[in-house]
């Protein structure tokens, strides 16, 4: 039975895409064994092919495939010998002649909670010459730097520039002869081709017009939606946005390029264009979108793929979208194999397979049972996109999210007219500022719905779980949806579907919440599982408020564990030192919370980190104050003594001594005494001891999420019935130490994690502190 698709590509996308994913993680030889196999077996089938229709059909998968893994092995035997690569090997130091094929992206995260703290930012470049020990080489091949981001910020494609770094070896699963590690400003920088200026400046003039029209949320989303650019988009925004399932309209696309090749073709119909003027028309938008955004694979990438959606959804050629978008993969992979193993590849490849199969079907039958014609194609190109996706995305993320289908029918019908608007204010704005403003004025209602659409999807409770990751997982999500697709089409089965979801959102949901045990009636401190960090919660004795000591690596964990608390107003926020595990959180409370005011130490070091948050507490207009020792602060039912740091002591410090400057808290509380110690270590801990300070506590935070620089006299100084080690699940600095633990286990205190029990409440009990752990959300464990 015809399917009404042409399927005979798909075989040769498939075979071409597995021999460049086996090149690149199994390297060239393998992959040039199977070169010479699948041409060798293509003679051997050639009489076959004038009586066999299979035949034809396995001899072109067999050719394509054949040159596909011989080009993989031609380029895997370069980079694997290249003499960049092989002094990669030994770390040397390399002084490079490259040309940029990208700009700095800043890398986000918690890397600057490293003792070597750097703003960094990624580039990526083609290798021109270089000089390395003792012999100058003239050899090509792509490479990653890594430079600071202050020196390298105004660079963008295309510049020639001279860098010296250390030479390391990249990731596998790429072509990249190496990676350098570039500390210092690039020299002899050249000028960038004239194209690539004038989109920069477009870029730039889009920046600025809308940062003066536009609030900040929507001056941060209107570049994303246009070029991809999210520099200027609030971190809590781009965290909801996450959530919410709608990042994919902040990442240059295949939708994007439809939209604006949509609207060319729109109007070139309406002027009375005929299809040849249309097609020329239509072709110019799409190449001049792609100077825009810039030439880089993921562009190249969006713009095949909006050809394909335009071929599908505007011209309705439905049976040759499939070709099309097969011919486009083996393309795409001959030219650029790195993409093979890109989640954003894969993640194109899928969701436009779904909006040329399932999108006008789904559409037909919603039509057929009454649907009005663009509310159809508005529910059914979403679900389709996000039915087709949601294996790649949990095997990725390891999570399945509820919202984002209804989130994206909410902000659908508005991305194509904010879009639109910000390529007109792009286009215009070197011409006329006010005519760019104008369109930035006529684009802010849309901005300021998706915005308002990401918070509520992303504050929905149970909106997202935990699936398992990885390839097992994304294999099993698949099977469910595939068998879920066909048993929905039956009658009875959408029928009971329909009553199971119902059922679940109304009554699984809230008996989940009320049977979990969460929060703990009368806590005095929680642990906060924030990962990888520390994230303290110590109630002051007034409902809703509770003062926060430190905010951890991630946006959304520390203002979703308050949330869970029931806390609405923090009159004080302590950042005990400025590394990212302890402060990035904080953006987050500052946007959910009414926040009093934030405390930070004497050392301001990392400088660029205390910039940061110097800037977003302005932006909230939330003052900062200076915490040290000697200071103590009081409410109805908690106080807060702090015992370090002396500023005296930070005077000679960097930002390498961070840790060392933390701050320590000794709280007291009704559950008993507190002392919560950031990350100090044995330096610091020394100075503490040498105070002569009472340093007895029923409770400790242990220092540095219990790594190995804790000496065993603080924890005999201390002697705690209870320690707490904040620490992220599978973290890759052997966090905390089997000889801590073994310590503090010996000495009679009972050592919780939040690795292993989830939030930590700490609660007054008849004979001192009890603890309940959230760790599974089901259940609450009193002890």
């Amino acid at each position: 039975m015809s399917t009404g698709f042409d399927l005979r590509l798909a075989p040769t996308a498939a075979a071409v895409w597995a021999v460049t994913l086996l090149g690149l993680l199994a390297g060239w030889g393998v992959v040039a064994l199977t070169a010479v196999c699948a041409l060798l077996a293509a003679p051997v089938l050639w009489p076959a092919t004038r009586r066999r229709a299979w035949a034809r059909g396995t001899l072109v998968v067999l050719l394509l495939a054949g040159v596909a893994a011989a080009g993989m092995a031609v380029r895997g035997h370069h980079a694997e010998h290249h003499p960049v690569r092989e002094a990669a090997h030994h770390g040397e130091r390399v002084t490079a002649r490259v040309t940029l094929t990208s700009a700095p992206v800043p890398l986000r995260g918690a890397s600057f909670g490293a003792r070597r703290a750097q703003d960094r930012a990624l580039v990526r470049a083609e290798l021109e010459t270089a000089d390395l020990i003792g012999r100058h080489v003239r050899a090509s091949g792509s490479v990653v730097l890594l430079v600071p981001t202050e020196q390298w910020r105004d660079l963008i494609a295309g510049q020639q520039v001279t860098v010296r770094g250390k030479a390391a070896p990249p990731r596998s699963g790429e072509l990249t002869i190496a990676a350098l590690q570039v500390f210092g400003a690039p020299t002899e920088v050249g000028p960038p081709p004239g194209w690539q200026r004038a989109a920069a400046d477009l870029r730039d003039g889009l920046r600025r017009t809308a940062a003066a029209e536009l609030g900040p949320a929507a001056a941060g989303l209107l570049p994303g939606l246009v070029v991809g650019d999210t520099g200027a988009l609030p971190p809590e925004v781009e965290q909801d946005f996450d959530t919410a399932g709608l990042t994919h309209l902040m990442a240059v696309s295949g939708a994007n390029l439809a939209i604006v090749c949509g609207a060319v073709l729109v109007v070139l119909h309406l002027v009375g264009a005929g299809p040849l003027l249309s097609a020329l028309g239509a072709g110019a938008a799409l190449v001049g979108f792609v100077v825009l955004a810039g030439p880089e694979p993921s562009v190249l990438r969006a713009a095949a793929m909006g050809a394909i959606t335009l071929l599908a959804l505007v011209l309705g050629r439905r049976r040759s979208a499939l070709p099309v978008l097969s011919a486009s993969v083996i393309g795409l992979l001959l030219l650029m194999p790195e993409l093979a193993t890109s989640p954003g590849f894969a993640l194109s490849v899928a969701a436009t397979a779904g909006l040329v199969v399932l999108a006008p079907a789904w559409a037909a039958a919603l039509r057929s049972r009454g649907v009005p014609v663009g509310v159809a194609e508005a529910i059914a190109v979403p679900l389709a996109a996000h039915v087709v996706t949601a294996p790649l995305i949990a095997a990725l993320s390891g999570t399945v999210s509820l919202v984002a289908v209804p989130a994206n029918l909410l902000a659908g019908p508005v991305v194509a007219p904010a879009t639109v608007f910000g390529v007109l204010a792009t286009v215009v704005a070197p011409l006329s500022g006010w005519l760019a403003g104008a369109f930035c004025w006529l684009a802010a209602p849309e901005l300021e719905w998706l915005v308002l659409v990401a918070d509520r999807a992303a504050a929905v409770p149970g909106g997202a779980f935990d699936w398992l990751p990885g390839t097992t997982g994304g294999l099993l999500l698949a099977g469910l949806v595939a068998v879920g697709l066909v048993a929905l089409r039956g009658k009875r089965f959408r029928v009971l579907a329909s009553v199971g979801l119902l059922l679940a959102v109304l009554v699984l949901v809230p008996v989940r919440s009320a049977v979990s045990g969460w929060p703990a009636p009368g806590w005095s401190m929680v642990v906060c599982d924030v990962g990888q960090g520390d994230g303290l919660v110590l109630a002051t004795g007034r409902p809703g408020e509770a003062v926060v000591v430190d905010t951890g690596p991630d946006l959304r964990r520390a203002a979703a564990c308050l949330d869970r608390l029931g806390v609405r107003r923090v009159p004080l926020v302590v950042l005990t030192h400025l590394h990212a595990d302890h402060v990035s959180g904080l953006t987050g409370l500052l946007g959910e919370f009414a926040v009093g005011a934030v405390a930070v130490g004497p050392l301001r070091e990392p400088e660029w980190a205390m910039r940061q948050v110097l800037r977003d507490t302005r932006a909230h207009r939330v003052p900062v104050v200076p915490m040290q020792s000697g200071q103590r602060v009081r409410w109805p039912g908690l106080v807060l003594d702090v015992l370090a740091p002396d500023p005296a002591s930070t005077r000679s410090q960097t930002a390498e001594d961070a840790n060392d400057a933390s701050i320590v808290l000794l709280a007291t509380t009704p559950a008993g005494r507190l002392l919560l110690t950031g990350d100090i270590e044995l330096p610091a801990q020394g100075r503490l001891m040498a105070a002569g300070l009472d340093l007895r506590a029923d409770v400790l935070k242990v220092p540095h999420h219990g790594s190995r620089y804790t000496t065993p006299r603080l924890l005999s100084a201390v002697r705690p019935r209870t320690a707490l080690i904040s620490v992220g699940d599978g973290n890759s600095y052997g966090h905390p130490s089997p000889f801590v633990v073994d310590l503090l286990t010996r000495g009679g205190a009972e050592v919780l994690r939040t690795d292993q029990e989830g939030d930590i409440a700490i609660l007054p009990g008849p004979r001192g502190p009890r603890h309940v752990s959230r760790g599974d959300p089901l259940r609450a464990v009193d002890r």
